[in-house]
């Protein structure tokens, strides 16, 4: 038999003598055959190296225990944790995970819609490459239309009606600028000579949730009577783009009086521009969204507001589930909010 050929129950069959329905008996429901009976089938599917088929298996059961995890980048550690719940959790209940990198390309986001729903998955955890008004993906309207069970993890497609699991984006944009004022520009009033500044790097500019914790932080900003100017460098969520633009900022504008990244990714690209600038780490205010891992070992304390991400992967698992059991159920927003780390 060629290497390269797929073992099958008639294989099996042909091996023991057997017919097919026999063998199909026998390795998926063993309590009708005999034990000899059995014993010979399994042997045989052993030695010819018989894979059973799950994915045929679950459409002949019309049950589907295959659920997929579609995500912007697996590069984000946030991201990696959200995984590692959904992944675990999912175990629990007996479905299996394929997971998506799409590297933040459009068409291979489009690619795994695609493959999802030819595999019939029982639900999508979707994560999508943008949250921007203006991207409509056209397999929007497949999922509508389709019976697969939907929920968005942190981004979300713009007025898509599908459940999801967000979070708190103005109040973590508001938790920055207290801490801000409080620790940084405690002291600060207005000047029109010399403001205190911060420079946000921020992701996409038409990102709802770089605009929600922008406007989180404006807001604060604006109760009070200091005069903070704020620069924002809008790039988008990965650190080689925010490392080249602050490194391009301080070399144009010099050393702001604070600098928040809006992501982990983000932060860490600027400092690395304040490292290649000689900036040391406790000479410059940073802070962030979201943890930023291992900073420690280098004797580097950084203040982030900090989400779970494991428990925002748990919700959107167990909101997936709810949804899976009752097609029926509303829709539902679940609103994770961070924790400031200082």
């Amino acid at each position: 038999m060629p290497k390269n050929r797929r073992v099958t129950i008639a294989d099996v069959a042909a091996r023991v003598g057997m017919t097919n329905i026999t063998v199909s008996r026998a390795l998926n429901r063993p309590e009708m055959v005999k034990a000899e009976t059995r014993s010979k089938i399994e042997a045989a599917a052993s030695e010819l190296g018989y894979v059973p088929n799950a994915f045929a298996r679950g459409l002949k059961h019309s049950e589907s225990r295959l659920i997929g995890f579609v995500t912007a980048s697996v590069d984000n550690p946030f991201y990696a944790e959200m995984i590692k719940a959904v992944s675990r959790h999912a175990k629990q209940h007996n479905y299996a995970i394929l997971l998506f990198d799409t590297d933040g390309e459009a068409w291979l986001e489009a690619n795994a819609i695609e493959t999802l729903l030819s595999y019939q998955a029982a639900g999508i955890i979707l994560s999508p490459i943008s949250d921007e008004p203006d991207y409509r993906p056209d397999y929007i309207d497949r999922l509508h239309n389709s019976d697969v069970a939907v929920v968005q993890l942190d981004r979300t497609l713009y007025n898509a009606d599908f459940s999801s699991v967000v979070l708190d984006n103005v109040w973590a944009g508001q938790c920055v600028a207290a801490h801000l004022l409080n620790r940084v520009f405690a002291e600060t009033r207005v000047s029109a000579e010399a403001p205190a500044r911060l420079l946000i790097a921020a992701g996409p500019e038409q990102s709802i949730i770089s605009r929600e914790r922008l406007a989180g932080v404006q807001t604060t900003l604006a109760e009070t009577d200091r005069g903070v100017a704020v620069d924002v460098l809008w790039g988008d969520y990965t650190l080689e783009p925010a490392r080249d633009d602050v490194g391009a900022y301080i070399e144009t504008y010099g050393m702001p009086g604070a600098i928040f990244g809006m992501n982990q990714l983000i932060t860490l690209g600027a400092l690395q521009a304040m490292k290649a600038h000689g900036i040391a780490p406790d000479t410059l205010s940073v802070i962030s969204i979201d943890r930023l891992p291992y900073l420690d070992i280098f004797d580097i304390r950084v203040p982030c507001v900090v989400h779970d991400g494991f428990h925002a992967g748990q919700r959107a698992l167990e909101l997936l589930l709810e949804r899976i059991a009752d097609p029926e159920l509303p829709q539902q927003t679940i609103t994770v909010r961070g924790e400031l780390i200082e």
